[in-house]
This record gives structure tokens, C-alpha cells and sequence, in this order.
């Protein structure tokens, strides 16, 4: 098959969430308060993660990891569309298009790679506390994140290297703020049966697989938390689940909300209103999940706003 663009395409038109240009400088203001609020958020707990030596351990090893996902994940989408508005442009390059839809697709796979991985961290942690530190060593840690990181490029240039090889038509209208993939296969004029289930059918096995391990990995955490004899044990055990669990109902609750909303309206608009719950809202919202509910993340957040890190580290 050869991979090869049959239409002379040169730019795309992102709609955006709507054409009414009065709400324009509202829609610009909140996505730029939205967009810092999650660069700064994420970046203070990258920052107080790795000023601590207390928190280099694979749990937080983790935690920012998906902290720099999250950037990504928003700067590949937020800047452009902030960039459309302030210059009333609403244009993006082919190439541009599908450079942008294959980040989304590397960021969001893994987000929810990087989730799975916490999860078995938790799971070694609670369920085998002797051999844990045996089991996460940091160059297993490290592994874990390079394998997710190619499992999840993988399966982003698996699709969009099938997209070249669509025709397009004359209408090159995306409604949506950036370059969703399946937004891209409906401007088609060629047969995009092959793309639809190849992506469907990937996409299920991939976050299936995560999801699966997920649950796979809390059910044994359960199990063993609920045969610990004392309450406190119980509840030390639960609290160090609990940031991480509400990070992946987040995540996965608004992406599976989305999904299902897409597969019953067919209005365009709200589709891309929707998105907003799944590519915007999680990454500004899990740097204070983590920062709320973690005591040792307070704490590191606490000196290091405060400019006294390394008095914490030399007690």
C-alpha cells in the first residue's frame, strides 16, 4: 500500500466552538486562564517532585510523568486555537493537521499508559510491600515509561499513516478547535472504511488493555486492603489510592462521556463542546487532585512555593 495523499491539499479550517465572533475574546480569555492555570499547576508539581529527594520514588516518579504529559497534551491543542482566534485565521496546514492530530493521539495514549502504570505501582506497593522496592526498581521505572511512550507512538502513527492515504474533498471545514482525527476522516472522499475500524478496533484494544489492568490491579488492592486487621491500615491504604483513583475517573469518565455523546448527536458543535471535558479539563484539574489529597505533595509544595526546599530535604 503506498502511503501517499491522492487530493492537493494545503490548509484545513478549524471552526472552533462557534462561529459567533462576539464570543470570541470570551472564549480566548477563558481557554488562555484554562491553559496557564494547567502549564503552572503541572509545572509546580514537576518542580516540587524533583526539588525533594523524600518523593523519588516510583509513585511520584510517575506522577511526573503524567504531570509532563499533561503539558503536552494542552499545548498541542490550546496555543493554536488561542493563535486562530487573536489573528481571526482559522486556517491550518495539511501537514500541520495531521502533525497535531498525531500528538493528541501520542499524548492521550500515554496519559492513559502512564495511568495504567500507576496503578500496578499501587498494586505492588499495597499488595507486596516486601518485594516493592524489588519489583519498581528506577531502571524498571524508567522502562515502564520508554515502553509506554513507544506503545503509544505506535498506535498514533499507526492511524495517521493511514490517513495519507485518503483523498479529500473541496470542503476542508473541521468543526472542531483542533485536528481530531475522526473529524479529518469525515472531510474524505475516498472509501475511510479501513481508517473508521482500524481506529475503533485499536483503540478499544488499547485503552481496553489499560483499563482492564486498572481494574485488574484495584481488585487485588481491595481484596487485600479488606483483609488487613486494623482500620488505620486500611485507611494508610486507601489514601495513597485515592488521588490516583480520582485522576482516572476524571480521565476516563469524561473520554468515555465524549465517546458515547459523539455516537448520538450528530451535532458537531456539541461534539467539540464535548471534547473539551477530555483534551482541556483533566489536565487542568489533576495538579489539584494530587496537590489536595497528597500530604507529601502539600508539603513539597508548600517549601518550594515558599522558596525553602532544601529545609525539608535535611530534616
Amino acid at each position: 500500500m503506498q502511503f501517499k495523499n491522492q487530493t492537493a491539499v494545503s490548509d484545513f479550517l478549524l471552526l472552533g466552538l462557534t462561529d459567533d465572533p462576539e464570543l470570541q475574546p470570551l472564549i480566548f480569555s477563558l481557554f488562555l486562564s484554562m491553559y496557564l492555570i494547567t502549564i503552572l499547576g503541572n509545572l509546580l508539581i514537576i518542580l516540587a517532585i524533583s526539588s525533594d529527594y523524600h518523593l523519588h520514588t516510583p509513585m511520584f516518579f510517575f506522577l511526573s510523568i503524567l504531570a509532563l504529559s499533561d503539558i503536552c497534551l494542552s499545548t498541542t491543542t490550546i496555543p493554536k486555537m488561542l493563535v486562530n482566534i487573536q489573528a481571526q485565521d482559522q486556517s491550518i496546514t495539511y501537514i500541520g493537521c495531521l502533525t497535531q492530530s498525531t500528538f493528541v493521539v501520542i499524548f492521550a495514549g500515554l496519559e492513559s499508559c502512564i495511568l495504567a502504570v500507576m496503578a500496578y505501582d499501587r498494586y505492588a506497593a499495597i499488595c507486596q510491600p516486601l518485594r516493592y522496592q524489588v519489583i519498581l526498581t528506577p531502571d524498571f521505572s524508567v522502562f515502564l515509561v520508554l515502553l509506554s511512550l513507544v506503545i503509544s507512538t505506535s498506535h498514533a502513527l499507526l492511524h495517521n499513516l493511514m490517513a495519507l492515504r485518503l483523498s479529500f474533498c473541496t470542503n476542508m471545514q473541521i468543526s472542531h478547535f483542533f485536528c481530531e482525527l475522526a473529524q479529518i476522516f469525515k472531510l474524505a472522499c475516498s472509501d475511510i472504511f479501513i481508517n473508521t475500524l482500524l481506529v475503533y478496533s485499536a483503540a478499544n484494544i488499547f485503552f481496553g488493555v489499560h483499563v482492564a489492568g486498572i481494574i485488574f490491579s484495584y481488585a487485588k488492592i481491595f481484596f487485600s486492603v479488606f483483609r488487613m486487621p486494623t482500620v488505620a491500615g486500611r485507611y494508610k491504604a486507601f489514601s495513597t489510592c485515592g488521588s490516583h483513583l480520582s485522576v482516572v475517573s476524571l480521565f476516563y469518565g469524561t473520554g468515555f462521556g465524549v465517546y458515547f455523546s459523539s455516537t448520538v448527536s450528530d451535532s458537531s458543535t456539541k461534539n467539540a463542546v464535548a471534547s473539551v471535558l477530555y483534551i482541556v479539563i483533566p489536565q487542568m484539574i489533576n495538579p489539584f487532585i494530587y496537590s489536595l489529597r497528597n500530604r507529601e505533595i502539600k508539603i513539597a509544595l508548600h517549601l518550594l512555593i515558599m522558596g525553602k526546599p532544601f529545609i525539608f530535604l535535611c530534616d
